[in-house]
């Protein structure tokens, strides 16, 4: 299935004395970039989580934040950092002195100097953690993929049906090809009888001319390419796998394939809807900008 690769899910769970959060967010990317946010207490769950969703997604900057909240803090003790706490201290007497300030702080103030007080938990199992996370992400994983999947099957629509309105224009251009060596036949045939009257016209150095022509306006190879491609591009759009990086090739094939069609045909109409394929083609080419 066709997924977008931007996307969004969020899950939280109150796991054995735990409230754990876990928030995916990703925007297009050529390849797969994972980035996190987790408690620097929890760093070690960081590889596990990028291999994990990586395993899931196949391309796509992702953002990955994580919150864990112990509700049991029996076993938690809060201790001072002397040696913090004194080097703080001695820099302010320092002001003091050096300013003529008064020495009115206490120990709250000090205390709210950064990593003076220090947290201490009791260890606990980075296995069980793992397991704890792991568990609340995929419910994150399960929201974040289906919304990707509802943005792809919208992706998917509009493709298909650009798709097939350039097939219509192949298929004006393959009824409307022929009509232009006739036409060119009858016009060369008229400028002809214009300069030498009723004279004797040359039939065979006339034939050997329109096939001339013929063969440098012939766009048939172009269109049959053209619909092998588009063919190419529907089955893309129903494969189980990312395919966002094949279908960009593809797509940069079937211009080159108009643009070829564009510079043969010698004729309005036919250039006309040329214009209109390279339109689509460029809608296209946004839409799959995006597919993982």
């Amino acid at each position: 299935m066709i997924k977008s690769m931007t996307g969004f899910g969020r899950a939280v769970k109150e796991i054995d004395g735990y409230i754990i959060t876990v928030e995916l967010k990703s925007v297009n990317h050529r390849y797969f970039e994972f980035s996190s946010r987790i408690p620097r207490a929890y760093g070690f769950l960081d590889d596990k989580l990028k291999s994990y969703i990586g395993s899931k997604v196949a391309r796509g900057k992702v953002d990955c934040f994580v919150g864990i909240e112990a509700l049991n803090t029996e076993s938690a003790d809060v201790v001072v950092n002397n040696t913090l706490a004194s080097a703080y201290v001695k820099a302010l007497a320092e002001l003091s002195e050096t300013y003529g300030l008064k020495e009115d702080y206490g120990a709250s103030t000090i205390a709210r100097f950064p990593d003076v007080l220090v947290v201490k938990k009791a260890e606990e199992d980075e296995d069980k953690i793992r397991a704890y996370v792991k568990e609340v992400c995929d419910e994150a994983l399960d929201k974040f993929v289906s919304m990707r999947e509802v943005e792809g099957a919208k992706m998917k629509e509009d493709i298909l049906s650009r798709a097939g309105y350039i097939l219509d224009c192949v298929a004006f251009i393959e009824e409307r090809s022929p009509e232009t060596v006739k036409e060119y036949n009858d016009k060369l045939a008229a400028r002809v009888h214009d300069i030498i009257g009723d004279a004797t016209i040359d039939e065979a150095r006339m034939i050997q001319e329109v096939a001339i022509y013929a063969d440098k306006v012939a766009v048939a190879e172009e269109t049959v390419r053209l619909r092998s491609h588009i063919d190419q591009l529907n089955k893309f759009l129903e494969s189980k796998e990312a395919v966002g990086r094949k279908m960009d090739f593809l797509i940069q094939e079937i211009n080159r394939e108009a643009n070829t069609i564009g510079s043969k045909a010698n004729d309005v109409e036919i250039a006309r809807k040329v214009v209109d394929i390279k339109s689509e083609i460029e809608k296209i080419r946004e839409q799959v900008q995006n597919i993982e």
